[in-house]
């Protein structure tokens, strides 16, 4: 029989998913087309590796177990599975059709829905993914400066500018290797110290899970101003839930360019570039940033329901209010137990627990959490990306089931038995990194 969101007594059954796993084999590099998703971030061998359907913040896998799901998509689920507001606007939408052979309405419905809740919003375009609109920033940002090198900070996408700065690198000319740096969140002297005169942009994540701290934003945004270097915020995990302008509303700092995608749309493919119009009105003949879906009507469809949703049902608040009550309840458990190598980072919209290495391998530690919480119908990997589906009852079940798990966590660990507490592949390294990775140009 399949798990249900209890404390069952068996890990769950994945025959299913390890069939499909299997047969794509040799057939799908990686097995996946987000490395979130893919077998590398679950303990594989327990974990499902399949989720065949949703609803509110549960999802079953092909197995048919349920789960209370904390990573929403990896970040688009926002408010809810098959939410019916945004079903029933794309239903009415396919009616009439998916994409056009002219301009569809709802380009300019949503681009003035857009430019009241996001301060920068002077002028909209949309494409299809994050890494899309980062580029096209970059790109404008290049033409707008007419300079050339790109200082970053936090995880931007697939395309050569940005990855050209991780390992993961083979197939960037050198020459493209050489135009991008990063800096250290937080330390704005990392950045001072890398710009030179052919520095372009600034591009980070405003918040990934550390606070920012001396007034590091504000600091930055007045750096790039003395500097004439333009400032970009990769709003994909603040946008439409931090606040519903971002975390430049949240923040009081106005970027000059900004990228939304993930929460925007609930799950429907959709991203957004925003920025002052003397830089966006580079793409009217100067700069080239066009795509045949970038007006996809069921996206922008469902972009106009989410938005009027989030407005008219204060989501904002409501995903703040239970993140913190999850929040606050784990840290309970923690000072309860007397665990004091776990620590709750982020804010209430998006946290995650930090295992530290004085306890051992903080992968261990995650895997065997992940693996337990699985086993109780909680689908986790170190994040609780809240969305407005996740209820109290939810929230109160995870407590329960932490309340267990993090206790079982500190057992094995004074034990010595962690490692073999493992019954399966341990989550593996990603190359994320927000900090300690500060590279610079070299001055001339």
């Amino acid at each position: 029989m399949a798990n249900k969101v209890i404390f069952n007594s068996e890990y769950p059954i994945i025959t299913q998913s390890n069939e499909l796993y299997s047969r794509s084999e040799g057939l799908i590099p990686a097995h996946t087309q987000t490395m979130a998703k893919g077998p590398s971030q679950y303990v594989n061998g327990i974990s499902p590796k399949y989720i065949k359907r949703g609803r509110g913040s549960h999802v079953w896998d092909v197995d048919d177990n349920e789960y209370i799901d904390y990573n929403m998509g990896i970040g688009p689920i926002s408010l809810g599975y098959t939410y019916p507001k945004t079903d029933n606007a794309i239903i009415q939408q396919l009616k009439d059709g998916i994409t056009f052979s002219m301009m569809h309405p709802l380009e300019v419905e949503v681009a003035e829905m857009l430019r009241e809740i996001i301060p920068n919003a002077e002028s909209v375009r949309y494409s299809k993914s994050g890494a899309d609109v980062t580029s096209a920033a970059i790109r404008v940002a290049r033409a707008y400066t007419g300079k050339n090198k790109i200082l970053c900070c936090g995880y931007h996408g697939w395309h050569d500018w940005y990855v050209s700065t991780i390992a993961r690198n083979a197939g960037i000319p050198q020459a493209i290797k050489d135009l991008t740096f990063t800096f250290n969140y937080n330390d704005i002297d990392s950045v001072r110290n890398s710009i030179d005169e052919d520095t372009a942009a600034v591009i980070l994540e405003p918040v990934v899970f550390d606070e920012p701290n001396n007034n590091f934003l504000n600091e930055l945004a007045n750096l790039c101003k003395e500097k004439n270097i333009l400032l970009i915020f990769d709003e994909m995990w603040t946008g439409f839930r931090m606040a519903l302008g971002g975390a430049q509303e949240y923040f009081g700092i106005t970027p000059d360019l900004a990228t939304y995608s993930k929460a925007i749309a609930n799950g429907m493919p959709l991203a957004v570039l925003t920025g002052k119009k003397e830089i966006m009105n580079l793409f009217d003949s100067d700069v080239f940033f066009f795509n045949t879906f970038g007006g996809e009507a069921l996206s922008l469809a469902a972009a106009k329901a989410t938005i009027e949703e989030m407005k008219e049902k204060d989501v904002i608040k409501y995903i703040s209010t239970n993140g913190r009550i999850l929040i606050e309840g784990i840290n309970k458990i923690l000072y309860n137990s007397d665990i004091d190598f776990i620590e709750v980072k982020g804010y209430p919209f998006r946290s995650m627990l930090s295992f530290k290495e004085s306890a051992g391998d903080p992968l261990l530690q995650k895997s065997f959490v992940q693996q337990e919480l699985f086993k109780r119908g909680i689908l986790w990997s170190g994040f609780h990306n809240i969305s407005f589906s996740h209820t109290n009852i939810d929230i109160e079940y995870t407590l329960s089931a932490y309340n267990e798990v993090l206790l079982m966590l500190k057992d094995v660990i004074q034990n010595n038995e962690l490692a073999s507490s493992i019954r399966g592949i341990p989550v593996q390294p990603v190359f994320r990194k927000t900090s300690d990775f500060n590279t610079k140009p070299v001055m001339k």
